[in-house]
């Protein structure tokens, strides 16, 4: 099988060729390192190879799941492998091998995927760039990002490396690498997948894990492989009616869509987002939706405020926790500047404010949360430019309110969505004069994702993007 026919199937189509007969679960990880081995040296999107492992997980029983003999890259933040390390990509975070899987990761062995490796993210997934350990660049056009934090996810899927990789998202971080790369990014509902009962980085309840992939089925298919409740988990999402995999052949009616360019700061966003924005709009009334221009009634300059002091105290507690397991303090050189700054800005964050801005948060999120009575579906951009250069966005240059204002131009929608746990999607529709991909955000309204995945479905076949293909590809 050649490298080209390997890239060209999605990851349900991979495993359809295993369940026939026509190639073998080695055969694929050979592909994959191959092409990881090909393209690494320009993207910087894998950071830890554990192929020898990965062989003899091909050669053995595999359980016969939906993605049987796949190759899958995980991550490199707060998901434990066991015997993989874990750096978070951070110099003083790094931990030794891990004993055990995550709840999630045993799932994604139990689908029947194949583990490779890990993949390139900023320290601590803080921003919405891959940088910090290395650069990760874009496939599209290496001079750009792929977004953060799961850039490197986004990266190694965009060029081909594997057919899809895990990704989390705390105010973005699988729809801006999403939508940098060319792909489909959904973050689910809040608890749609599991978290682990010491899992740190998700106290605050605005992280999720899933993937980034090519395609809509796979994103369906592989939240009915792991998105069911834990046992033990106190807040578990909305049962779903049924498989995700099987909502992609309905139809999705005709959804009430309200559409909106208005970002938090006030200002414009970028000429292309706009008309890429109203052709969307334009492209769903076309196939049958109630569509209306509007935006979100609420204070959401408010709710990023009070979650910036959320996330602050909790990032200071999580940094707290590492020194506790460490036996010392970060020095000087072991945190980068993003990070040095949110951790003294929580140090700062007394018990009372803290409670405060959750409860806060709380009240601002019922706000947004109310509209979707009225509505179905929410569309946006998922940025606000196209995707920014490398160094434009550079969070290791010191220059931190300058990067602040930067960063809030080119991400200003995807974050509310954390806040309030609602299921959101990026699609890749459209793209900008130069040829960057622009992906449109879809929000739906709390334990939703049957909806989005219809409406994803049918938009895949108006508007298809399987066959663009990167710079950096075959």
């Amino acid at each position: 099988m050649t490298a080209f026919d390997y890239a060209a199937h999605d990851g349900l189509g991979l495993a359809a060729l295993v369940a026939r007969g026509e190639v073998s679960p080695v055969e694929l990880v050979d592909a994959a390192i191959e092409r990881i081995e090909r393209h690494n040296g320009a993207l910087n999107a894998v950071v830890h190879r554990a192929y020898d492992e990965a062989r003899r997980t091909a050669a053995g029983a595999l359980p016969d799941g939906p993605f049987r003999g796949v190759p899958f890259l995980i991550k490199d933040l707060a998901r434990r492998v066991a015997g993989w390390p874990c750096s978070m990509g951070s110099r003083f975070a790094e931990t030794a091998p891990a004993t055990d899987d995550s709840v999630l990761v045993a799932r994604y062995r139990a689908a029947g995927l194949v583990l490779l490796g890990t993949t390139n993210t900023p320290e601590f997934g803080i921003p919405g760039v891959t940088q910090r350990l290395g650069l990760c660049t874009n496939p599209w056009n290496p001079a750009h990002t792929p977004g953060g934090s799961s850039g490197g996810s986004a990266a190694a899927v965009a060029s081909g490396m594997v057919p899809m990789a895990h990704a989390s998202d705390g105010m973005g971080s699988i729809r801006i690498p999403a939508a940098c790369c060319g792909l489909v990014g959904l973050k689910p509902t809040r608890e749609r997948n599991p978290s682990d009962p010491d899992g740190r980085w998700r106290v605050s309840g605005l992280y999720v894990d899933h993937i980034v992939c090519r395609s809509v089925r796979d994103s369906a298919a592989m939240l009915d492989a792991t998105g069911y409740p834990q046992a033990a988990s106190p807040y578990p999402a909305p049962p779903k009616a049924g498989p995700y995999l099987a909502e992609l052949g309905r139809a999705p009616g005709r959804l009430r869509i309200t559409w909106s360019s208005q970002a938090p700061h006030g200002r414009p966003i970028d000429p292309e987002i706009e008309r890429a924005l109203q052709a969307t709009a334009a492209l769903l009334a076309s196939l049958g939706h109630d569509v209306q221009p509007g935006g979100l009634r609420a204070d959401v300059l408010g709710l990023y405020l009070a979650a910036r002091t959320m996330l602050a105290a909790g990032f200071a507690a999580d940094i707290k926790g590492l020194v506790a397991r460490i036996g010392r303090e970060p020095g000087d050189d072991e945190l980068g500047p993003l990070a040095r700054r949110n951790y003294e800005a929580g140090l700062r964050v007394g018990g009372a404010d803290a409670i405060a801005a959750v409860e806060r948060v709380r009240a601002l999120s019922w706000q947004i949360l109310e509209q979707f009575e009225t509505i179905d579906v929410l569309l946006t951009p998922v940025l606000g430019t196209p995707p920014p250069l490398t160094d434009d966005l550079d969070p290791l240059a010191g220059d931190l309110r300058a990067f602040d204002r930067r960063t809030a131009a080119s991400f200003p929608f995807t974050a509310p969505f954390n806040m309030t746990g609602q299921p959101s999607i990026s699609l890749p529709l459209a793209e900008s004069a130069t040829g960057l991909p622009i992906g449109m955000m879809f929000t739906a309204r709390y334990g939703d994702e049957a909806t989005l995945f219809r409406l994803a479905a049918q938009l895949e076949q108006a508007r298809p993007w399987a066959d663009r293909r990167p710079a950096i590809w075959g």
